[in-house]
């Protein structure tokens, strides 16, 4: 059942409880007293009635149509009409009461009651009440509405800003790859062919797998496998790249592609073509944490190489913030020509 229909439902409920309850109030108070039903109707239903009138009459109507837009001097005018009338049909209903049949025995006599017009007085100040809480309950409402209004368009905004993360990082990815394949087309055409069908089956999860907020993190740790080796084949035998992956718990899912730009960071940054170069990739779990860790000589770019655009560790961050706002901690640090990245995810 749709949910607001539920939350309606209630609403009314709840309604109906408290206003049946007030109407039952004067006779489960009047229990073993000699009331009898007109002067019951009379002297205290029909006050309720009036009351209701007014709370609803404000509920519905008047607070938005005057006291929401900006028309509170025709507001109080009209709310104090309105008083003034239901007093006036109060103050005629007591004057005819105690004047009936139907008062009931022991009732103080006429010289024994206090003056009618502290019944008015009385009376003014009670059908105040109702529009008091209605206006209350309104501003409530109000203030609840537009601070939900406020978290759905936060919740959209972030929502659009991460699908632009994702997007900008596809083509990021898929450009970088084509560049390594590029590089592959003269040293090595079946390397090259290698990779243009390994980049296929890559684009494929990223175009029809990844689009959702969380993917299993399994299908995550194949697609990185699969883009290791794809960034493997341009590389020399000077690279020696390790990765220790612990075996992963079922059921555990994360925020697809967000180990990538690390991955892609470390072969980037940590490649040199005289030397050696290790590049190692370790994914462990304690307790309910996923720790990702890339290592990797530091070879900073120069200006002349155009590769990359340089968005992808602040991509990283980005979604982090995003997806993972107090769950997560993040550092990237260079200690003896060493670039280390480090993740650990609350998951």
């Amino acid at each position: 059942m749709n949910r607001y229909l539920k939350n309606n439902r209630a609403y009314v409920f709840m309604h109906l409880f408290v206003w049946g309850m007030l109407f039952m109030m004067p006779y489960l108070l009047s229990s073993g007293q000699n009331f009898s039903f007109p002067f019951m109707f009379e002297a205290m239903w029909i006050p309720l009635l009036l009351s209701a009138t007014l709370f609803y009459l404000n509920y519905f109507v008047l607070v938005n149509k005057l006291l929401f837009a900006k028309k509170t001097p025709v507001f109080i005018a009209v709310n104090l009409l309105l008083v003034i009338i239901c007093t006036a049909v109060r103050f005629i209903l007591i004057h005819y009461i105690m004047e009936g049949p139907d008062l009931p025995a022991g009732f103080p006599a006429e010289e024994d009651r206090p003056p009618l017009k502290i019944f008015v007085y009385l009376d003014g100040l009670s059908f105040i009440i109702p529009v008091a809480f209605s206006v209350t309950l309104k501003t409530f409402e109000r203030w609840l509405s537009t601070d939900r209004e406020k978290k759905e368009l936060e919740n959209a905004r972030l929502q659009s800003e991460l699908e632009h993360l994702k997007y900008q990082l596809q083509p990021h990815f898929f450009f970088n790859s084509l560049n390594n394949i590029f590089a592959l087309v003269d040293l090595s055409p079946d390397k090259a062919k290698m990779s243009i069908l390994a980049l296929s089956t890559l684009m494929r999860y990223l175009l029809y797998e990844s689009n959702v907020p969380r993917i299993p993190l399994k299908k995550e740790i194949d697609f990185i496998n699969k883009y290791i080796e794809l960034m493997e084949l341009r590389t020399s035998v000077n690279t020696n790249v390790k990765t220790r992956f612990e075996t992963i718990p079922s059921g555990m899912v994360i925020a697809p592609l967000l180990l990538v730009p690390l991955i892609e960071n470390a072969f980037k940054h940590g490649i040199s073509a005289s030397g050696l170069n290790p590049i190692t990739f370790t994914l462990e779990f304690k307790s309910n944490k996923l720790i990702f860790e890339t290592r990797n000589k530091n070879y900073p770019k120069t200006t002349a190489d155009r590769s990359g655009s340089g968005i992808g560790l602040v991509n990283v961050r980005t979604r982090l913030e995003l997806i993972y706002p107090d769950s997560h901690t993040f550092s990237a640090t260079v200690h003896d020509g060493e670039f280390v990245s480090r993740l650990e995810i609350t998951i």
